[in-house]
């Protein structure tokens, strides 16, 4: 029988809806049979499913696995865990892809699936093709075979390997998936280690585990600052996002954690392309440029990211929301654990503190990413005009992702957010000043399109 999905659910980078509305036991089923069946029509045979912590995983997996047995392809269940055990358990099982049941960072009642071929992802027109084969009803059929393989030790053995920075580290899971492998993993590393909310609660009991909002960081902060640790570190709901908060309790967004970890990984590979995303600082392009890097800027999302990053045989990359992508033997995969892991080894080497490294980035103020509801069927036709009208009156605008436009003050970027209903900005400047008269240029651009930011920006850092 032929299926139809919302469209609200067919991202780009993933499949994703609210559950009981958009999405259902029933999407997981036909999902699970056009992947199976784009598998087995590419020559493949067996496919690694995983799922996160949020209470309707379960039933999701299930019926995701029924639908890719009903297609022929044997499945692998990995159980609960991280997106980036899934991301392992594809690179190291002998499976041809893999599905991730997983609302990343997005809240309670949201899931959805995040697919791979071949350890590549499956976006864009890909999961549109499956949507197709869906209301085509084309389906191979079979009867797969189910295994079990728990990976989560091997995983966090790897992600542990060589880390010799013996520092005194918080550590905040958010409730989320990521819990039990840091439990184990904070076994395996030198230093000092204090947990919060490693138990997998999928009501989100302490705070949603969403790093990129500083409301979310409160407890890890007053964690690093009451014991005087070195730095912390925070997790979404599916593992492959980090935050970072330092020993005064400041918050280091994903790009400048990104200008730290630059350096190890450029002094093994000279000149090579770092990748970053629109929403990043231009102290961190700077940064790449200066260490004897290429600064590459690119789309955001996970899945753009990765496919520039094999690209450019990039050897990291990173987002401003906190992802971070390694390249060589991690397949260009976010990993927010080993990122955590690689940040505790950038800054013992370093010699100084987290501190003292955040204090030598460029002086500059800039919002957090500033998100705000839109009409879904509007908001690429808000971006396209503004786009029009800057380009009418000469501004110097990148639009690469959305419009990126640089001004004697700094500069600005909006773009339509792929994984919600609304638009995204972001602002950097000099100074407050300068800040001010930037998010006013935003604003100004938006009211001829009838959209305004409802939320004042949080406090710059």
């Amino acid at each position: 029988m032929a299926h139809c999905f919302a469209p609200s659910i067919l991202r780009d980078y993933d499949i994703r809806g609210v559950v009981g509305r958009t999405l259902d036991t029933a999407d997981a089923l036909a999902l699970g049979r056009s992947f199976g069946t784009m598998i087995r029509r590419a020559g493949g045979r067996s496919v690694a499913v995983g799922y996160d912590g949020r209470l309707t995983s379960p039933a999701l997996e299930a019926a995701l696995v029924a639908g890719l047995t009903a297609s022929g392809v044997d499945v692998v269940r990995i159980g609960l865990g991280p997106s980036p055990m899934l991301y392992h358990a594809a690179a190291t099982l002998e499976v041809d892809g893999g599905i991730q049941v997983t609302g990343s960072h997005n809240p309670g009642d949201h899931n959805g699936f995040k697919m791979l071929h071949h350890c590549r992802p499956v976006f864009g027109a890909a999961i549109r093709d499956l949507a197709r084969t869906a209301e085509a009803g084309d389906w191979e059929t079979g009867s797969g075979r189910i295994t079990e393989a728990p990976v989560l030790d091997r995983y966090v053995r790897r992600v542990a390997a060589g880390c010799a920075g013996g520092l005194r580290i918080g550590w905040d899971a958010g409730n989320g998936a990521a819990g039990p492998a840091i439990e184990q993993l904070v076994k395996l590393l030198p230093g000092e280690h204090h947990l919060l909310f490693t138990d997998v609660d999928g009501n989100f009991p302490n705070h949603h585990p969403d790093p990129t909002e500083d409301a979310n960081l409160a407890q890890l902060r007053a964690l690093v600052v009451g014991k005087r640790l070195h730095f912390g570190v925070a997790f979404d709901g599916d593992g492959d996002r980090i935050g970072a908060v330092d020993g005064q309790g400041r918050v280091l967004r994903g790009d400048q954690i990104l200008s730290i970890l630059v350096e190890p990984v450029l002094r093994e590979r000279p000149g090579a392309a770092i990748v970053a995303d629109v929403k990043s600082s231009k102290a961190l392009f700077d940064r790449i440029a200066a260490l004897g890097g290429q600064p590459v800027m690119w789309k955001s999302g996970h899945s753009n990211i990765k496919a520039m990053m094999r690209e450019l045989d990039a050897p990291i990359a990173g987002e401003m929301s906190g992802h971070i992508f390694f390249g060589g033997e991690w397949h260009c995969f976010d990993d927010a654990l080993l990122a955590a892991v690689r940040l505790i080894d950038a800054v013992a080497a370093s010699g100084t503190t987290l501190d003292a490294l955040r204090d030598a980035m460029p002086p500059v103020v800039s919002t957090p990413e500033l998100r705000f509801a839109v009409d879904p069927a509007r908001k690429e036709a808000v971006v396209a005009e503004v786009i029009a009208r800057l380009r009418a009156a000469g501004a110097a605008v990148d639009t690469t992702d959305g419009a990126r436009v640089t001004t004697p003050d700094g500069w600005w970027l909006l773009r339509v957010s792929h994984t919600e209903d609304m638009l995204t900005a972001r602002a950097e400047a000099h100074d407050e000043a300068a800040l001010a008269r930037v998010l006013a240029a935003i604003d100004a651009q938006l009211a001829p399109s009838g959209v305004a930011r409802h939320a004042a920006p949080d406090t710059p850092h």
